[in-house]
Order: structure tokens, then sequence, then C-alpha cells
């Protein structure tokens, strides 16, 4: 029987794949198609680096839980009741990255985030208030929020995406 932390390897993994399959699905060439919607992600990079930076806010919650110190969650200035605004901001801090930079952030970032993962036994993961940063939670609902759930949001997110993009190929090709 497999461990919590291996099936959370081992399910980020499967699902960061999956992800990116999606966009290895669209022609090279419409990768940085962006979409008409109402919503905040309009293409495949807004996506990836939404997920980007929330790698990176649990990267400091960590870095800052483990020092000894109580972290400002989700971010300074934020609270979780003005996650729209943050997600909103984030959003706008990257509108000048290519979708190729995106990918290459999000590797790195998804193989920081694994070997953090790794460095703790299920004990540590899974054991609510083992670690004083986590207040009333426990590391893995953390992890498990930013890596193997969000990417079935980003999965959900990029699928359509890419359902519209090769439509709209279709669409041309048939005309």
């Amino acid at each position: 029987m497999k461990s919590e932390k291996e099936i959370l390897l081992l399910n980020s993994d499967m699902n960061f794949k999956s992800l990116l399959e999606i966009i290895d699905s669209v022609p090279t060439r419409k990768r940085g198609t962006s979409i008409e919607t109402q919503e905040r992600d309009k293409n495949f990079r807004d996506v990836l680096m939404h997920l980007y930076e929330w790698h990176a806010m649990l990267e400091r919650w960590y870095r800052e839980g483990m020092d000894g110190d109580i972290p400002f969650m989700p971010a300074a200035g934020y609270k979780w009741n003005t996650i729209n605004l943050l997600n909103k901001q984030i959003w706008e801090k990257y509108q000048d990255v290519t979708l190729n930079q995106a990918i290459k952030k999000l590797k790195l970032s998804h193989d920081r985030v694994m070997e953090l993962i790794k460095l703790h036994t299920d004990e540590e993961l899974i054991t609510k208030k083992y670690y004083k940063w986590t207040k009333t939670s426990n590391l893995y609902t953390y992890f498990a929020a930013n890596t193997s759930h969000h990417y079935i949001w980003a999965i959900k997110k990029c699928e359509v995406i890419a359902k519209i993009i090769k439509e709209t190929e279709n669409d041309k090709v048939v005309k």
C-alpha cells in the first residue's frame, strides 16, 4: 500500500504531466492564442503563471514557517477572503511572460515543491499542528492544494482553452 506522501507525489506528477499534454495537443503556432472569455485566464500562459505564483507563495510560507515564523498567508496585503483580488494581481503581473517562459518557470517550481514534499515523513505531512505555522491544518493540505488539486483546476481550464483553439482552427480549415 502506498503512503500518503507517495500518493501525493504520484498524483501531483501525473496531473502535472496531463496538464502539459493538453498544451502539447495544440499546434505549436496556436499555443499562445487567447480565447474570448469573461474569465480571468484567457490562455495557457495565464493558467501556468497562476500555478507558478502559487508555488512561489507556498515556497515562501514553507521557508518562513520552517524558520520559526508565522508566514503571512496568502500574501502580504491580502486575506483569504480577498483571494480574487490577489489572483487578479497575479494575472496582471505576468502578462509580458511568453508561454515558453511560463512552461520553464512552472516546471522548475513544480520540481522544487516535489523536493520539499520528499523531505518529509508521512507523519510530518499528515499530522495536524505538527508544524506551528500550519496552524490547525497539516503540511499535506498546503502541498496538495498547491500541486495535485490545483493542477486539476488548471487541467479543466486548459481543456477549455485547447478545445476552443482547436475548434477555431477547424472552422478556418472548413471555410
